[in-house]
């Protein structure tokens, strides 16, 4: 029977928590007065808020493993340090705002939480958890191993195939080759031409300039891929409208930056083996 190692994304999961445990305490506060969220909580508040946020994730943690019935188990956490791609482009991930000092300061104990159900935490000296999930999936799927990866984030879709699952704990559903089809209409193994050639909002990562999601995904499925849809350009195909040549000519330097920052690192050294995170019965 093969192993089912679930990969649970823990600050995508635990922000979204604290996000929503807030809310009650700051509701209307925000609106009249210009100052930070953070400023307009009391100590008592933060504490409040605190103990709410690591009840809640204990309560996901339950409910996601008597879900999964998982044999492996591993939270991921970012690195503290800035990753590579900050290093690439300065400008990634701009403007998001910064987990609030006191929830930083709860993550060690919502990680001792999670140990006394026998899931570990990791804390990479400094890769994103992205890239160290991308790894350990890519590694499981390989040797015909299942994995399910715990994240509302999009960019995990990529890694779809028949041994590997995306749930989004939030709406309680899966995100399947389906839902790709459907929101992005192209297959997972496309999407990160895809975002290359659209952008990435999300992590402020750009596209080329006039391109939108119709439209690449038009040039994906006429293609196959960018590097083919790039390749009849230089073969000066009649296929693809002059002006998309056009533009595509002038991003080359663009989509090369784009696709390295939207592209997971999958050989990350572990340091680990999989019997490390097995589940006790």
């Amino acid at each position: 029977m093969p192993a089912h190692l679930v990969l649970i994304d823990a600050l995508n999961l635990i922000r979204r928590i604290y996000a929503v445990q807030e809310r009650p305490f700051v509701q209307g506060k925000a609106s009249k007065n210009k100052i930070k969220i953070e400023n307009l909580l009391t100590e008592k508040d933060q504490k409040q808020i605190l103990f709410n946020t690591k009840n809640a994730c204990i309560k996901a943690l339950e409910n996601i493993l008597a879900l999964q019935q998982p044999s492996h188990a591993l939270a991921v956490f970012d690195s503290e340090q800035p990753c590579w791609r900050y290093k690439l482009y300065p400008d990634y991930k701009k403007g998001r705002k910064k987990m609030p000092v006191f929830l930083a300061s709860e993550l060690s104990n919502i990680q001792d939480a999670f140990m006394q159900y026998g899931v570990d935490s990791l804390v990479p000296a400094e890769d994103e958890a992205d890239d160290i999930i991308a790894t350990l999936t890519t590694k499981m799927a390989l040797h015909g191993q299942h994995v399910t990866i715990v994240s509302t984030d999009k960019g995990f879709l990529s890694l779809l195939n028949a041994n590997v699952y995306i749930y989004d704990y939030f709406n309680r559903r899966y995100l399947d080759k389906y839902y790709v089809k459907n929101k992005f209409d192209v297959e997972p193994t496309q999407l990160i031409d895809l975002w290359t050639l659209t952008g990435d909002n999300t992590n402020k990562i750009p596209g080329v300039a006039s391109i939108g999601k119709v439209t690449a995904a038009n040039l994906l499925n006429q293609h196959g891929s960018l590097k083919a849809a790039l390749s009849a350009i230089k073969s000066k195909s009649e296929e693809i409208k002059p002006k998309i040549k056009e533009k595509l000519n002038q991003s080359e330097a663009q989509i090369t930056l784009s696709k390295k920052l939207l592209t997971f690192k999958q050989n990350i050294p572990l340091g680990f083996n999989l019997k490390d995170i097995r589940l006790k019965n």
